[in-house]
């Protein structure tokens, strides 16, 4: 393997190159289209300045986020052909609208499978109402029903979930279902494939499913033919070819585990070494993740399924992969799994996170590693925050990202002066998306308190509720406060007056990042 990574970094970097030039290639034949007909064809020109004028009306009244709207309002005034050819040309994409009628018949067909216990909602619904209102709204829109009977551990570091993750897959004895966001060759990703390819020598079923992103710079393009070659199951998802398209903008962030239906893990983990610490970037690594044992881990198992067949017509069969229910302890809490799609009218994840902050009776705790937000979070942070919630966030100290940092602490002033408290890990790079309020409720998961997570990926979560485990997220929300420096407003003013301007200038494309 080791002779070949020249030779596969070439294929890598010399198929980005290609599809890079492609699209560059594309975007400029169309803006060589919009010059020609403007300088060359007045009476095109003004029918087109005609259409720009309809664009407009048509995005004004549009249903959605209005900084959606404004950010293609942008260029519709600005550059009215161009900027309305290229709307135009969006909104025509048959990818993500055929995608998404695929999605609607995948979860019809497993709703059947993961049917809501009446005695669990009712329980829940006894206990607290608020609660049961939002399990009905997750059951409703997204087809992820209130569990019982589930056991779940809470990982405060990605090498913490590394050793889990080990022990765990060596134990299967069914199938194994895994789907990532970034996978990269390493100590984490090998060890994993030398456990799949002795599991697929004993018999057992293993998929693997990861973000076509991937191909771009981590992995070579053909790498899953690489791994059926070994009889492990594999797809892509969307992987990016030469052409542009939307659909390219809806990646699959989700990193789920399932082995045997029994056991899932989700989180903020993917299958890279920095994720355990073992290749440093941006400092120290601060990850998380959680692992459930029980009937919530069925809801993982149909998430996936729907994800693995959503470029095929073929049947599944589900009913292969449906397990025996679990019996838990009698007091172990709520768990919802649940997961994001980017298509429709409903934001599920941005739903759940605004629940947690509009109901918080004495704090909500935070940690992310981007901090992008539209008008509706940033209300009810402040909100939160000034009817005397306590709303603490934890963010890195050195980012990934150098513009989404810039962006992020253009909000900082505003939540600070509402009462929000800001903290950075000052050891290195949070990546953990956690919430937790009240000493009741928690999620870990992969949304980011961004635009991409909240609106353009997919994304899952665990939400728990009066779960034992909820105190071990808590504890590890303030140990790692003990490791943070307390923003002050102050340390705005500090920054230097370009990294304020580049911030605030990124602040108009922030749907975009």
């Amino acid at each position: 393997m080791e002779e070949s990574k020249k030779g596969i970094k070439g294929i890598i970097f010399g198929r980005t190159i290609v599809v890079i030039l492609a699209i560059l290639l594309q975007l400029f034949a169309l803006f060589a289209a919009f010059l020609w007909l403007r300088d060359d064809v007045f009476y095109v020109y003004g029918g087109f300045t005609v259409i720009g004028f309809a664009v407009l009306l048509h995005i004004v009244n549009k249903r959605g986020n209005p900084d959606f709207k404004l950010v293609w309002m942008i260029p519709v005034l600005i550059v009215p052909v161009f900027g309305a050819l290229f709307y135009i040309y969006m909104e025509l994409q048959p990818g993500t609208k055929l995608m998404y009628r695929r999605l609607r018949l995948l979860s019809a067909s497993t709703r059947e499978y993961v049917v809501q216990d009446r005695d669990v909602q009712e329980e829940l619904e006894g206990i607290s109402p608020e609660m049961g209102h939002l399990a009905s709204y997750l059951y409703q829109y997204d087809n992820c029903p209130v569990y019982k009977n589930t056991d779940v551990t809470y990982f405060p570091l990605g090498e913490d979930k590394y050793e889990a993750m080990l022990r765990e897959l060596k134990r299967a004895e069914k199938f194994i279902f895994m789907e990532y966001f970034i996978v990269e060759e390493g100590i984490m990703w090998n060890s994993i494939l030398e456990i799949l390819k002795e599991k697929v020598r004993e018999g057992v079923e293993v998929r693997f499913l990861y973000d076509g992103m991937c191909s771009l710079a981590l992995m070579p393009y053909h790498y899953p033919d690489h791994l059926k070659a070994m009889g492990i199951q594999c797809k892509m998802f969307a992987p990016i070819k030469a052409f542009f398209s939307s659909h390219y903008n809806n990646r699959d962030h989700r990193k789920i585990l399932v082995i045997d239906g029994k056991t899932a893990f989700t989180g903020g983990v993917n299958l890279a070494d920095e994720y355990i610490n073992q290749k440093v970037r941006f400092g120290h690594w601060k990850d998380t993740a959680v692992m459930l044992r029980g009937d919530a881990a069925k809801s993982f198992t149909f998430m996936f399924l729907e994800m693995w067949n959503v470029d095929t017509l073929r049947e599944e069969n589900y009913k292969a992969y449906i397990v025996p229910a679990h019996k838990g302890p009698a007091n172990d809490g709520f768990v919802i799994p649940y997961g994001v799609v980017p298509f429709g009218s409903e934001r599920v994840g941005k739903r759940v996170y605004l629940d947690i902050l509009n109901t918080a009776k004495t704090y909500v705790h935070i940690m992310t590693p981007y901090l992008i937000l539209d008008q509706e979070m940033i209300m009810a942070l402040t909100y939160a925050a000034k009817r005397g919630i306590e709303v603490k966030i934890i963010m890195p100290h050195i980012p990934d990202k150098k513009t989404a940092f810039a962006l992020a602490k253009t909000y900082y002033n505003e939540l600070i002066e509402a009462g929000v408290e800001i903290y950075e890990y000052t050891p290195g790079f949070v990546h953990a998306k956690v919430f937790t309020s009240d000493n009741e409720k928690a999620v870990v998961g992969t949304i980011n308190m961004d635009y991409r997570s909240l609106y353009l990926h997919f994304e899952c979560a665990a939400f728990l509720y009066r779960h034992k485990e909820i105190c071990q997220v808590e504890q590890d929300f303030q140990d790692t406060l003990k490791k943070c420096r307390q923003i002050a407003l102050e340390d705005y003013k500090k920054l230097g007056v370009f990294v304020r301007l580049e911030g605030k200038i990124l602040r108009l494309f922030a749907p975009l990042m």
